[in-house]
């Protein structure tokens, strides 16, 4: 038997080897290891007392301070503070980005959903080109485009919210011993 035909022949027997129907693709990889349940418990605690904080205030001013792309913030710096998309410069740089990019698109193509798209579009591309990554600024161009929130009281009220989403979590890495370090980097 020549090794040609070995080959075929052994290929073909691993082919009826396996289960007809359609091939499922191999996953490869796995999820990271679940957070210690203390170091969940913490986490978990420390970014809502953070977004309790932002509700208290808003409250006080009677003013909406939590908006969803900051409790989406507060997970990221939270429970992930060592990920670039959590570091202090693309929290707060990447939402008034967003926001500039929010407002801009607005101004030029108004407020439907299809501009929204397009902010978001747009706010990606800006926290890319300036190096601060944030998924969540993203999503505060679409609040803006489709909320239409004045920007003389949103954008302070925005920069205020990320400053004190980035001093809970820095102060909640100081707390637990363990806990990694937040920020990894300031600037």
């Amino acid at each position: 038997m020549s090794t040609d035909t070995a080959r075929r022949t052994a290929a073909d027997a691993t082919a009826s080897a396996r289960p007809s129907g359609p091939r499922r693709p191999r996953i490869v990889g796995r999820a990271p290891a679940g957070p210690a349940p203390a170091a969940a418990f913490h986490s978990v605690t420390a970014a809502t007392a953070a977004l309790l904080g932002l509700v208290a205030i808003g409250a006080l001013i009677h003013e909406p301070v939590l908006i969803p792309p900051l409790a989406a913030s507060a997970a990221l710096v939270h429970c992930a503070p060592t990920l670039p998309l959590a570091q202090p410069r693309s929290v707060v740089v990447g939402h008034l980005l967003g926001a500039a990019a929010g407002y801009a698109v607005a101004a030029t193509a108004g407020g439907s959903t299809w501009a929204a798209a397009v902010a978001a579009g747009v706010a990606l591309a800006l926290t890319t080109l300036a190096r601060t990554p944030h998924s969540p600024a993203c999503a505060t161009a679409v609040v803006i485009v489709l909320q239409a929130p004045a920007p003389g009281r949103f954008v302070p009220l925005l920069f205020g919210a990320t400053v004190l989403l980035v001093l809970t979590a820095y102060t909640a890495s100081r707390i637990r011993r363990g806990a990694p370090r937040y920020p990894a980097y300031w600037w």
